[in-house]
């Protein structure tokens, strides 16, 4: 199994759009690229951390690659905001590709350059792509 992070707005319509991809058996929500440990949802809305609402990802390679999770993500999200997602405002809802590893970013920054150019947004794609530092789960009631 293999895993991969993604930020894309508000972590609920995000992980339904990978829990319904065949090949990702397992997905999980909470909070990463923020600046300080064990976040609460409370404090993540306040911008304070930094933390951006996010989504794991466990996927078997054998039968998903990479690659498409990308599509998905670029497909469930407007990438050319910044940190916004429709009505939800604020740098938790940024859109963010957290890398595992070089392989990840190399193949992040090749499909972001595509899009880009490909013409399907006339802004440009505001998508950061970072190292993954510690994912933190959100609490159960989410």
């Amino acid at each position: 199994m293999a895993e991969a992070i993604f930020a894309a707005g508000c972590f609920w319509g995000v992980e339904q759009a990978f829990r319904d991809t065949t090949g990702v058996s397992e997905t999980a929500v909470g909070y990463i690229g923020g600046n300080s440990k064990d976040p609460t949802y409370e404090e993540v809305c306040t911008g304070q951390t930094v933390h951006a609402e996010a989504v794991k990802v466990q996927y078997d390679p054998m039968e998903i690659s990479f690659e498409t999770l990308l599509n998905v993500f670029w497909s469930c999200h407007n990438p050319t905001q910044v940190d916004r997602q429709g009505p939800d405002v604020g740098t938790q809802y940024r859109s963010a590709i957290f890398y595992v590893g070089a392989d990840q970013r190399a193949a992040a920054e090749k499909s972001k350059r595509a899009l880009q150019s490909s013409g399907k947004f006339e802004a440009a794609i505001a998508t950061q792509i970072v190292s993954a530092g510690h994912f933190y789960m959100a609490e159960d009631y989410h």
